[in-house]
């Protein structure tokens, strides 16, 4: 079973996969892939390009940034306001939720960002398939920690029709606690005081710190705080702005003109922002053929630049701020603050952090891959296949989420807060209502000013089947509400309690209990368990689960008797029964993929992947035959002109040609590449096969010399056999030096002396003609036997007898059977 954890960021992807020997990053081919670089080709395929080459060439077709439009209408202000800063087009899908227009298959196409980021997870999928050299379905995918109920089911459906089964959506600042806690050997005992770490994590769109209190296998998230406004590319956006002013003035151009120059310049601006991160002096932004085949140049310093990012840096505090407030901390109680992601290598940027908790902040982490670690852990915790430490995670509700209803009772709607903010989960309630007729619930967030995005619905749920009493009266319907391990939150299930009095005792009930159900009450009973215990009461019986409930409501009248024990007694209550039902619930998250639509996607992505693979072969043209270079034998600047000529053909005629063309562009190079790849494969496998000979008239020289010398090992062998032995060892020995000397002084570019087959037969004849010899058994000597008087019909046949015990060899053999089928340890140390 696969272990795999991927880092979904804004603008950079990251796998990590679990092995018996720990955690590790597996290593696109460009050392990371990014996300903003999943190109949509005009005719047949897709291109996944991990370099920049795809984006200033076909810009208006290829997808970036769209991590941000997850369960987002297409009318809602935020994505509005954002469709002009966009080179590629924005549409309106028929839910009414974002869509991205692209050109595929000579037709103008709408996917929805579930279907793009099912296509970057494919093929991050792929990735880590080619890394751990199986197939690859359970996995934890990291989410911003201010993802509301929408965004996050939108990366579930996702992750679906890219053929995965997420175990788990994590919070990046959780997953990088996990990442940072689960080795330290140091922790506190369960019993003591937790100690308290900050994890502060700004990437290129988001900026997010969460309070963790760490125990011994314990972490417990306290609150989170984020500005879903900030990042690396706000400071992007004022270089870019900057040097936009510049050249209109300097050079007459408008930048924002045109798409694929404005691409162009927020790349270099970024490599800008990044060199100012490690030196103060003015550094210059150079760029070839810009626009008009005009060369453009401008200079900048680090402190000119934070100046002009003076406000964006003002707002690395305010969320600081608000995180103490909310887990009610004084700044002498944090023991660390742990620093991750791109931005946090600004100077600016961890002098504020600094000078806000009096304390430099720590980068024992990977700042780019600490979250695809903790994913990867959290997947390893979650998996049977791996035995992890035990580390347990409570994670919290980011926004309070609150229900409402029509009520019963009065007139209008009632409302009830359900999990307040940092609130634990994963967690569940039951919620008791009294009513008579099928009712709805309304789900929705308190606090519309927290959220980063306008619409505060999370769903509406339908209780139906609802009936009154044999009475008349209300039933009572117990509805279980649940913020699960992804953080979406559900309405699980719902019953409903049908009373059956006993026919004996026909006396009517209490009036204090009849006027309770007149009213409407709500009861909230609390299951605060870890994650494993919520899981498995979602599995009870009804019965069960009311069977628990009637036990908390039976202490509460319990209460009311011991109160009411100087009166006089009276009548006996009739003996009631009760009967639970299950009634269907008819769920309606806002911006929920229906059945049928998921399944079409899941369809067309499976579609999608087919067209894609006759590409395969020419993706890796290059890469095989430039690592051969040197073996060319002729002019080598005709290899790399070919080459070179390819590699631009690739990117701009070569994008919307046919499978056939791709196969004669193929056919051509191996005619020049394949000679230079097998004399290269000649001088990769050619010492290892020498090697191997060597071996072998070694381990046979010695043989003959032991039996020269009389050991009694091998005083049975046969003196002309040995001494045949002795001349077939000379004879190779010979041929092996004079092979390796004449190849040793043969150029790499010509064929070689001796071919790894030669010297592989070489060492069959050898190993063919020796090893019957020297490995002749002794004959075996007749002993007489000795007689048992205690066993007068001899010795027990152990192969007749089946209760007798297995031999050590066979013991050894079932220990080893038993050892395979153990599950890996997992090196935490």
């Amino acid at each position: 079973m696969s272990v795999v954890g991927f880092d979904v960021g804004f603008l950079s992807c990251y796998v990590a996969v679990a092995r018996a020997g720990g955690i590790e990053t597996v290593l696109y081919p460009a050392a990371f892939m990014r996300s903003s670089y999943l190109c949509s080709c005009k005719i047949y395929s897709r291109f996944f390009v991990p370099t920049e080459t795809q984006v200033v060439t076909n810009c208006k077709n290829t997808v970036q940034g769209f991590k941000r439009f997850h369960g987002q209408a297409f009318s809602d202000p935020f994505v509005q306001n954002l469709k002009s800063s966009l080179v590629y087009d924005l549409s309106q899908m028929p839910s009414g939720t974002t869509g991205i227009k692209v050109m595929y298959m000579e037709e103008e196409k709408v996917f929805s960002i579930e279907q793009i980021t099912a296509m970057l997870l494919s093929k991050l999928k792929e990735t880590a398939e080619s890394a751990l050299k199986k197939p690859v379905a359970d996995c934890v995918i990291s989410v911003p920690c201010f993802y509301t109920d929408a965004e996050r089911r939108s990366v579930i459906d996702a992750a679906q029709i890219a053929g995965l089964n997420c175990l788990r959506l994590m919070n990046e600042t959780t997953a990088v606690a996990l990442a940072y806690g689960i080795y330290k050997q140091d922790l506190p005992a369960p019993e003591e005081k937790p100690r308290t770490v900050v994890f502060v994590d700004i990437g290129h769109s988001g900026y997010q710190v969460s309070v963790c209190a760490f125990n011994k296998g314990k972490l417990k998230i306290l609150a989170t705080a984020f500005d879903p406004e900030m990042g690396g590319k706000d400071f992007d956006e004022r270089l870019v702005r900057h040097f936009c002013e510049e050249f209109a003035v300097k050079y007459k151009l408008d930048v924002r003109s045109k798409p694929r120059a404005l691409v162009r310049l927020y790349q270099e601006c970024e490599k800008l922002k990044k060199l100012m991160s490690a030196n103060s002096s003015d550094l210059p932004l150079n760029i070839e053929c810009f626009m008009n085949d005009i060369d453009v140049s401008g200079k900048l310093s680090r402190a000119q630049f934070e100046e002009m990012c003076a406000d964006v840096l003002a707002r690395v505090e305010p969320p600081l701020r608000s995180l103490m407030e909310q887990a009610h901390l004084k700044k002498d109680d944090i023991h660390a603050v742990e620093i991750v992601g791109g931005a946090s290598r600004m100077p600016a940027i961890k002098e504020r952090i600094s000078k806000f908790f009096g304390k430099e902040p720590s980068t024992t982490l990977n700042a780019d891959e600490a979250v695809a670690r903790g994913c990867a852990l959290q997947c390893a915790i979650l998996s049977p296949a791996f035995k992890v430490r035990e580390f347990s995670i409570t994670e919290v509700v980011p926004f309070p989420i609150s229900l409402k209803w029509n009520s019963a009772a009065e007139d209008g709607l009632s409302d009830c807060e359900v999990f307040p903010k940092n609130h634990a989960a994963p967690f569940s309630k039951v919620l008791t209502f009294y009513r008579r007729e099928p009712f709805s619930l309304e789900a929705y967030y308190n606090c519309p000013k927290e959220l980063p995005y306008p619409d505060p619905i999370i769903g509406q749920y339908i209780i139906q089947k609802v009936v009154p009493q044999a009475s008349g009266e209300s039933s009572k319907v117990k509805v279980k509400v649940r913020v699960n391990i992804h953080g979406i939150f559900s309405v699980s299930s719902a019953s409903l309690v049908e009373v059956q009095k006993s026919e004996e005792e026909e006396e009517s009930m209490d009036t204090e209990q009849s006027t309770e159900k007149e009213n409407e009450v709500l009861h909230l009973q609390q299951d605060n368990t870890s994650k494993m215990q919520v899981d498995q009461d979602e599995q009870k019986t009804p019965g069960t689960g009311e069977q628990e409930n009637g036990e908390k409501k039976t202490s509460v009248e319990e209460g009311k008797q011991e109160k009411k024990s100087d009166q006089p007694p009276q009548a006996k209550k009739p003996k009631v029964k009760t009967k639970v039902l299950e009634l269907p619930i008819e769920n309606n998250p806002q911006w929920q993929l229906a059945n049928d639509m998921l399944n079409l996607f899941m369809e067309s992505e499976g579609k999608m992947i087919m067209q894609d693979k006759p590409k395969t072969p020419l993706a890796v043209i290059n890469s095989r035959l430039l690592g051969a270079y040197c073996f060319y034998k002729t002019d080598r600047d005709a290899l790399s002109l070919k080459l070179d000529d390819t590699e631009v053909w690739l990117y701009e005629d070569g994008e919307d040609q046919p499978k056939q063309v791709y196969i004669d562009k193929l056919v051509e190079l191996k005619r020049l590449g394949q000679p230079i790849q097998e004399r290269y494969t000649e001088f990769e496998e050619r010492p290892k096969a020498f090697d191997e000979l060597g071996r072998l008239l070694q381990q046979y020289m010695k043989i003959v010399e032991a039996y020269k010398t009389k050991e009694e090992q091998y005083d049975h062998l046969d003196e002309a056999e040995v001494q045949k032995v002795d001349r077939m060892v000379n004879d190779v020995m010979i041929w092996m030096n004079s092979k390796m000397n004449q190849q040793s002084k043969q150029s790499l570019a010509v064929e070689p002396v001796v071919k790894t087959m030669e010297i592989q037969a070489k060492a069959q004849e050898l190993f063919s003609t020796c090893n019957p010899v020297v490995t002749k058994p002794k004959p075996k000597v007749d002993l007489p036997k000795e007689e048992n008087p205690s066993e007068p019909n001899g010795p027990v046949n152990t192969q007749e007898n089946p209760e007798a015990q297995p031999s050590g060899t066979e013991q050894a053999a079932a220990d080893s059977a038993d050892a395979a089928e153990a599950k890996p340890d997992m090196d935490l140390d």
